[in-house]
């Protein structure tokens, strides 16, 4: 019997290995997939191999692509002057699905964080530097997250490229929209004091 459901248990254990799986959930995708007919899941498991094996990241900006540069870094119609600094591919494409944020990226793989030994070196500081030596840019917009490695990180690089004459802006934070006073912690509440405007 234990032979019998080994296969099942090595798919669980490499499927919880996934963000946001936990070891049932796990268990319910391995018993799902063993249902599935051979063809199904080889169809599946070659989507996953050819996708990772064609995705590599964009000399230029660092956003996933299957094209080096990235067709974000080609589209003609895009602001030059103008790049946000994402911690990572995720929130390029949260700002895309926005359709209003028209300039380029530079995406930094990482966050500063100490307690993790992260620091500015470990992360794609160094080539937003050199993109600003070789790159007519105005503004930089901070756009990592609003947790403690991301003001760690939006600080750091704003006290490195501040002296290079760019401006520098952070995304406001604050209240949700449809959110309730009442229920909106006291750092979020300030953020939305501080990022407040006239209307």
């Amino acid at each position: 019997m234990h032979a019998a459901i080994d296969p099942i248990a090595r798919m669980a254990a490499q499927l919880s290995r996934l963000p946001g799986i936990g070891q049932k959930s796990a268990m319910r995708l391995a018993y799902f997939i063993a249902a599935q007919p051979e063809e199904t899941v080889r169809e599946l498991a070659d989507a996953l191999l050819s996708g990772r094996t064609a995705i590599r990241m964009c000399g230029q900006c660092g956003n996933y692509t299957a094209e080096d540069p990235c067709a974000l870094c080609t589209d003609d119609r895009r602001q030059r002057n103008i790049l946000c600094v994402v911690r990572d591919p995720r929130d390029v494409a949260a700002i895309e699905r926005m359709r209003e944020y028209q300039g380029g990226y530079h995406v930094l793989h990482g966050a500063i964080s100490p307690m993790e030994g992260i620091g500015p070196e470990d992360i794609r500081i160094r080539e937003l530097i050199a993109r600003l030596g070789h790159e007519t840019i105005d503004e930089i917009i901070l756009a990592t997250n609003p947790d403690i490695e991301g003001e760690a990180t939006a600080s750091y690089i704003a006290r490195v490229i501040k002296p290079l004459g760019v401006r520098v802006t952070r995304l406001a934070h604050g209240m949700p929209v449809g959110g309730d006073l009442e229920y909106v912690d006291a750092v979020t509440l300030g953020r939305a004091f501080e990022g407040r405007r006239e209307i």
